[in-house]
């Protein structure tokens, strides 16, 4: 990023009263110039309470329309409208219907990561770093977690005392990591711990030595005694692992953790948008309202 370009992107958040939003998995100099950066618990959490008139994020579809069904009186604006996820789109409000006919006491359990259309059908959000916690404490014996198989699986293994039935969704990035790609990287690095986030496989995970969010992948690389980690999550997250840790190392397992959509966010296009307003995050009131809940849910029980 040049000068000239981080300099109007700092004078016209000023003259806007404007705020940038990134999350770990945005390129980094998103994440350098970013006010806040974080996993999607944060940022939602954090929307909450944001005073600023202009919202700015820099990260992926439904992570945007979050925050503006948190914040209605906000704009909010991101840097290229066609990031998304494709994870977030992976449930059927069909099935959602089909499987409330068929338990009395299901609660739809819906990943942060997903479409304001189904958190509209959904009980309560969770994320990554809440998900276990959530799940355990609802009342419910019977959850249909959504979007997210493999973090539905690594859910239902931690609270075995629920009937956790699994969608068919993933995160094609966490998804196409191999156990011989994992073993090989182990193999040329055998002193590395590995720190794994769920939305990867079930035999990843068996692989690893440590797994949580994005959030605990850092907090755990920060605070353990060892010097050497093995990443299974995007690679984002490089950024923050090795401005924190500069004399750790940190090494990818594979070549394909990279979210593409997330790497849309670049300097020039969000200086584009500080300009023109482009890029609108809109939702219904109606959809809004229905939406708002299961995330109003999702931070109160995260308290």
């Amino acid at each position: 990023m040049t000068s000239d370009i981080l300099n109007e992107i700092i004078n016209l958040k000023k003259e806007k009263n404007a705020v940038i939003l990134a999350h770990y998995y945005a390129p980094d100099e998103i994440q350098s110039v970013a006010d806040y950066v974080g996993d999607s618990f944060y940022l939602a959490r954090l929307a909450e309470n944001i005073p600023e008139d202009l919202i700015v994020f820099c990260g992926v579809g439904f992570m945007a329309e979050s925050v503006k069904i948190i914040n209605p009186e906000k704009t909010v604006l991101v840097p290229d409208i066609s990031a998304d996820c494709a994870m977030a789109h992976m449930a059927s409000v069909e099935k959602i219907k089909k499987l409330r006919k068929e338990y009395d006491d299901l609660a739809v359990v819906c990943y942060i990561n997903s479409t304001a259309d189904l958190k509209c059908h959904s009980d309560i959000c969770v994320t990554s770093s809440n998900a276990v916690k959530i799940v355990k404490n609802l009342p419910n014996k019977n959850i249909f977690f959504i979007p997210d198989k493999n973090l539905g699986g690594y859910v239902a293994e931690q609270v075995p005392e629920k009937n956790i039935i699994l969608n068919d969704g993933y995160c094609p990035i966490h998804a196409a990591l191999t156990v011989d790609d994992l073993k090989k990287t182990i193999e040329e690095h055998p002193m590395a711990k590995v720190l794994t986030h769920p939305e990867c496989e079930r035999e990843i995970l068996e692989l690893s030595d440590y797994i949580g969010s994005t959030a605990d992948i850092l907090k755990y690389a920060s605070e353990s005694e060892y010097g050497e980690f093995i990443i299974c999550t995007e690679d984002g997250v490089g950024y923050p692992l090795k401005k924190n840790n500069p004399d750790k190392k940190f090494y990818f397992a594979g070549e394909q953790f990279k979210c593409m959509d997330m790497k849309l966010n670049t300097p020039e296009k969000l200086l584009h948008v500080l300009k023109t307003g482009e890029n609108e995050i809109k939702v219904s009131k109606t959809k809004r309202e229905k939406a708002l809940l299961p995330l109003k849910r999702m931070l109160e029980s995260a308290k």
